[in-house]
């Protein structure tokens, strides 16, 4: 008696001959019945900017066929027309902004987040050469890429902040892309431009005054998400799981491998500038991209506040509507996400990546443990500097800190971050505001 195992097999390779034998060319065919096929799965992207990096580098990289995905990326323009894809199943997923999710679902639709990828503003307010300080922006225009957009709501938000009235005050014009805002820009079509990386870096370099860093505000705010409708999780809850787990592998890949995500960048981005390609890599891939992707339902409520002027249903709204969390704790707490970084460090080295092993010889062997040794000593100062004679620490805020979270981290309760604000008020005016790349002390 053969084991069942074996059995299987003979009869499988009997099917493949009758079939080869009975039906011209079929053997070919027989045997991709054998081979299990990919699932296509089409997943937009809303913008063409650094923020997007996920869903590049997890496409590029073939975490997507791993899990038996066939993906293709597709382009939409804007975040209004790439919801009104998910709502007609035009597509299934979309990496797109926060704002316009949450209004499709005010107005009824089943969109809803499964991922948070940037969970604060990123955008940068440059202005006119001519524009020195927030007041000489009254009379003049500004560009967003649509309304309703992230970037239209950090404009409004920003504009607040310093005493100007949107749209009263300051005209708000729609350029329709971020390419399309910074053209304007520089042929002088409008007076501020609302830009993320890496239009920053080029604004920059053409001489046009930065005059607010939005990402310094310490705002949480869902700027970018993984979005899909609540009938497609019900319906195909696998190909949910399995767009996830290639989306946190992707991410994990992205931290770690410096030189293929830069090609990938590159390649999206259609730049070679390195300047460019660093920024972004360091600034929203290593440091704002979180390796648990939760969506922010604190960001979610701030949304939606900005929306309840307009909008009562927004008022009466809970940020939890807008979010399946479903899979992304699956992830977290079977310690599928926790292993990828246990294997290799969260973060990648920001030193250039060696094109491949090279032989050395004796005399580079001690140049290299000399500047070893060197390289220590000064690892060693630089602690020495940082931490206090106290005992104290001193930290660099990381994307999803609050003041809890960090209490919980060192001290095991995050009921005690008022020591932490404690030992940082002259820096931190309010334990609700922290921001990303943010100097502060954790006390003993």
């Amino acid at each position: 008696m053969y084991p069942k195992c074996k059995q299987l097999h003979i009869w499988l390779a009997t099917v493949v001959c009758m079939l080869a034998l009975l039906l011209p060319g079929s053997a070919g065919t027989a045997e991709k019945l054998l081979d299990r096929p990919l699932e296509k799965v089409t997943i937009a992207y809303s913008s063409i900017s650094g923020n997007m990096a996920p869903l590049w580098i997890a496409h590029e990289g073939g975490f997507f066929r791993k899990y038996g995905l066939d993906v293709e990326p597709v382009f939409i323009e804007s975040g209004s027309t790439t919801v009104q894809s998910l709502i007609s199943g035009d597509i299934a997923f979309a990496q797109m902004a926060g704002p316009a999710v949450v209004q499709s679902h005010l107005r009824g639709s089943d969109v809803v987040m499964i991922a948070g990828v940037i969970n604060t503003l990123t955008f940068k307010l440059y202005v006119d050469k001519n524009i020195k300080q927030p007041e000489q922006l009254r009379g003049k225009s500004v560009a967003v890429t649509r309304f309703g957009s992230s970037t239209d709501f950090a404009l409004r938000f920003a504009l607040e902040r310093y005493g100007l009235v949107p749209e009263k005050d300051v005209a708000i014009l729609q350029a329709g892309s971020m390419p399309a805002i910074f053209a304007s820009l520089e042929s002088g079509k409008i007076h501020g431009a609302l830009l993320s990386a890496p239009f920053t870096l080029r604004a920059k370099k053409m001489g046009f005054p930065l005059l607010a860093d939005l990402q310094m505000l310490g705002l949480e705010y869902q700027h970018t998400g993984l979005a899909t409708t609540q009938a497609l999780i019900k319906s195909r809850p696998d190909v949910v799981r399995n767009v996830m787990k290639a989306y946190v592998e992707g991410i994990h890949y992205y931290k770690n491998q410096r030189a293929e995500s830069f090609a990938v960048l590159a390649k999206y981005l259609k730049t070679a500038d390195r300047e460019i390609l660093t920024e972004i890599y360091e600034d929203i891939g290593l440091t704002l991209t979180p390796e648990k992707p939760y969506p922010t339902l604190r960001g979610i409520e701030v949304i939606l506040r900005e929306l309840a002027a307009k909008d009562p249903k927004a008022s009466a709204a809970r940020p939890e509507e807008f979010v399946d969390l479903t899979f992304i704790k699956e992830l977290d707490s079977s310690g599928f996400i926790d292993r990828l970084y246990k294997s290799q460090p969260a973060l990648a080295s920001r030193e250039e990546p060696r094109a491949g092993p090279a032989r050395t010889t004796s005399e580079e062997k001690a140049t290299t443990a000399t500047k070893k040794a060197t390289s220590d000593v000064a690892a060693a100062k630089s602690v020495a500097q940082a931490t206090p004679v106290d005992g104290s620490l001193e930290y660099t805020v990381q994307a999803g800190d609050t003041l809890s979270r960090l209490a919980l981290r060192y001290y095991g309760d995050l009921f005690k971050w008022p020591k932490i604000y404690e030992a940082n008020k002259q820096t931190v005016k309010n334990p609700d505001y922290i921001y990303v790349g943010q100097k502060i002390i954790i006390p003993s």
